[in-house]
């Protein structure tokens, strides 16, 4: 195409300059070809010929006069023919090898009108020609692998019902309940002190439900500031207000879309926003800060706290109908102290979650230990026992963690009087005290603490029951297997 901008000399400079590119492409690519507008292949160069025999042809009359898609496996070309627009460099992979390929269209120079296009084989070996930039291509798409497995692992659910640890028969009463709920579609309300694992059984309910591909997305009610929370809950419409991002942003209750939302510290909810929190639960609709547009939702919704709900309900600090929405399938979920002879196992089990994030040795405890740790009655329940054994892990100057560590720990914590173990027998070898089975170690710790408190009380079973934080029916239960304490009561 002649330039008129451009002198005479100029023009035919800009001729021969295209003469001399396409000869110069010709002489040091690997191979070329020209195909038509129609797509069909009318030249090749001397270069191009040795691909034939690999692409099944034996003379270049057999391969000129085809379309390009029909004898080059996987081209591009008839993108260029119809966009008019180059693909400058790619990969092209067919039974003739792999290469690195151009393509570029071709105008008439009078009427710039697309008539054909050129293919150009630049490289036909890139694994050793481009070995720099595919290192670092693979280099980043491993990278990306990486973060996609990453994101994945995140996604998926933390934990499930076996990561509620205990055998005791409150624990599996729980897990019993759970199992049922998560079953179901209905509200769950998870009732108990902080620190007894709610959140876990929140997360395992999910895990255990129809919904465990979907998300589960929790709030913590108490973490959020009043004004921000219905922000949080439903979403903000676009431009809502001053600041607002031009977008508009999702609540948790579309987030959760499809899946469970959990509502941890549900009574602290502001009882300002308890109505709009039940025409939610109720409609399955919600409607963004802002906005006047309904959206609905699909939700589980598991809540969770350790406040007295029914009692909040008598001070007029939470409505009746939204505890009444809630409370369909309510699980009480026990304190430690109620549960005692899971601790050897909780133990094991924390500390092997300590090593695992430090990368250190678990620390190890002996029966006294463990004595000791049982004998506590837990205000913080599962969070306190771990905050105290990683403290006294971080004091110890070895990974066998004594009783006299504990007790420091448990003094500086604020604890007036400390238990006394459970455990009266005379210390055995460490490696003894290491290597026990642990439920051997916790059928002793279950028998000691029973036969301690009947010898505290005199014999007298309710007040032995109460102080192990026990029903009497369940200190007869285990009396029953262990004739050898009867006499003591």
């Amino acid at each position: 195409m002649q330039d008129a901008s451009l002198p005479l000399d100029g023009q035919s400079i800009l001729a021969l300059a295209a003469r001399s590119m396409f000869q110069l492409f010709s002489s040091v690519s690997q191979g070329m070809f020209l195909v038509d507008r129609s797509g069909r292949i009318v030249w090749i160069n001397d270069g191009y010929k040795r691909f034939l025999p690999a692409l099944g042809f034996t003379s270049v009359d057999q391969f000129v006069g085809h379309m390009v898609e029909d004898v080059v496996p996987n081209t591009q070309m008839r993108r260029v023919l119809e966009t008019g627009q180059p693909i400058l460099v790619d990969l092209l992979t067919n039974r003739a090898g792999t290469f690195v390929v151009s393509r570029i269209p071709l105008r008439d120079e009078d009427s710039n009108e697309l008539i054909g296009a050129i293919g150009i084989v630049l490289f036909d070996h890139p694994e050793t020609t481009l070995q720099p930039l595919i290192s670092k291509f693979a280099l980043l798409q491993r990278e990306l692998d990486d973060a996609r497995r990453e994101l994945a692992g995140q996604r998926r659910n933390k934990h499930t019902l076996a990561s509620f640890v205990g055998v005791s028969p409150a624990a599996v009463e729980v897990k019993r309940q759970a199992r049922r709920a998560a079953q179901s579609a209905s509200p769950v309300l998870l009732l108990g002190e902080t620190g007894t694992g709610k959140e876990l059984l929140a997360h395992a309910i999910h895990a255990a439900s129809a919904r465990a591909a979907a998300p589960l997305v929790s709030v913590n009610i108490a973490a959020i500031p009043d004004t921000l929370l219905e922000a949080e809950f439903f979403g903000v419409a676009p431009g809502a207000f001053t600041g607002a991002d031009r977008k508009g942003r999702q609540g948790k209750f579309k987030l959760a879309d499809g899946g469970t939302l959990f509502l941890d510290e549900i009574g602290d909810m502001p009882l300002s926003l308890q109505p709009k929190l039940l025409r939610a639960l109720q409609e399955g609709e919600i409607e963004a800060l802002g906005s006047n547009k309904v959206v609905a939702f699909d939700a589980r919704v598991i809540a969770a706290t350790s406040r007295d709900l029914a009692s909040l309900v008598r001070q007029g600090k939470f409505r009746e109908d939204l505890f009444y929405r809630l409370n369909v399938l309510p699980i009480r979920v026990p304190a430690l102290r109620e549960r005692r002879s899971d601790i050897p196992a909780l133990v094991e089990v924390l500390a092997e979650d300590m090593a695992l994030r430090s990368g250190a040795p678990p620390p190890e405890l002996g029966a006294d230990a463990i004595s000791l740790l049982s004998a506590q009655a837990w205000r913080g329940n599962i969070r306190e026992l771990r905050n105290v054994l990683e403290q006294a892990a971080m004091r110890s100057d070895s990974r066998h963690i004594t009783t006299l560590d504990l007790e420091a720990v448990l003094r500086e914590s604020g604890i007036e009087q400390i238990a006394a173990p459970i455990l009266a027998d005379a210390p055995r070898p460490a490696s003894d005290q290491v290597l026990r089975p642990l439920a051997e170690q916790v059928a002793e710790v279950e028998r000691r603490a029973i036969e301690a408190a009947l010898a505290r009380t005199g014999g007298n079973k309710f007040a032995a029951a109460k102080l192990l934080g026990i029903s009497r029916a369940k200190l007869y239960e285990r009396l029953e297997g262990l004739p050898e304490l009867r006499a003591l009561a």
